[in-house]
């Protein structure tokens, strides 16, 4: 009997990391910062074993059947990427609106390396993802993605999870980040669209000036006078957005 409930008990550790790790290994802000993938797999399996032991009777698997545990291995790991897509879309939202800066500042091809993800990431649009991270934990998102993993165990016990039949949850939380993430850069795009109108009337009137290089050059400064009265006007707005996408997630899911 004991050797029973410690092999249901490691079972249920380890589909439920399915559900917990794809968040911190796949879920910015998480996967802005750089850490070794054995330690993200570690914290996932400590944290799942902390959620098994403090809820017992919705986290331990009573079925220990080959298909029972494939199945329930699945629906977690379903779960969990439900999660992922919630944080992906808000920060989704913020690489647009970064790249749309970019664009036009004349930054289209001035793409970063994320060194995390090996990706292509916008300038701007990672300023942004980075200032939304450092207010996810200043507002103490994490505590309270934690208090949500708890809570889905109790409200979904392990391996019982099925799809929504409606997406209107996750369209208008798509709608709503997308919408907040152009309130943040709004003001920069308004302001470079302003410079260009100004630009466009004096390649008008003075015909020989080299509009493309003084272009380039007034957007530039133009650019890093707005944005960080960007960030501060929209700080308020990022704090926003992060506590719509922790309070959209029992809705979703």
């Amino acid at each position: 009997m004991v050797q029973d409930a410690l092999a249901q008990w490691i079972f249920s550790c380890l589909i439920l990391g399915l559900r917990v790790a794809p968040v911190f290994a796949f879920a910015p802000p998480f996967s802005l910062i750089r850490m070794p993938a054995l330690f993200r797999m570690l914290f996932g399996l400590g944290l799942s074993a902390c959620l098994v032991s403090a809820n017992p009777g919705s986290a331990l698997i009573t079925d220990m059947g080959a298909a029972a545990v494939f199945i329930a291995g699945l629906r977690e790991l379903m779960l969990g990427m439900m999660f992922v897509l919630v944080f992906q879309l808000a920060f989704a939202a913020l690489y647009l609106a970064g790249r749309t800066i970019d664009i036009q500042a004349g930054f289209g091809l001035a793409l970063l390396i994320d060194p995390t993800t090996r990706a292509q990431t916008p300038l701007v649009g990672m300023l942004l993802a980075y200032a939304a991270g450092a207010v996810f934990f200043a507002m103490d998102g994490h505590i309270q993605l934690l208090g949500l993993l708890s809570a889905s165990l109790e409200a979904i016990p392990i391996g019982r999870w099925t799809l929504a039949g409606s997406l209107a949850p996750l369209l208008a939380f798509t709608s709503m980040v997308f919408l907040a993430a152009f309130g943040v850069a709004g003001a920069s795009i308004l302001v470079l669209f302003l410079v260009d109108l100004v630009i466009a009337l004096l390649s008008r009137t003075v015909p020989q000036m080299n509009v493309l290089v003084l272009g380039f050059q007034i957007k530039t400064i133009v650019l890093l006078l707005v944005l960080p009265l960007s960030f501060g006007l929209g700080g308020a707005l990022l704090a926003r957005m992060m506590a719509m996408t922790l309070q959209a997630l029992p809705g979703i899911l």
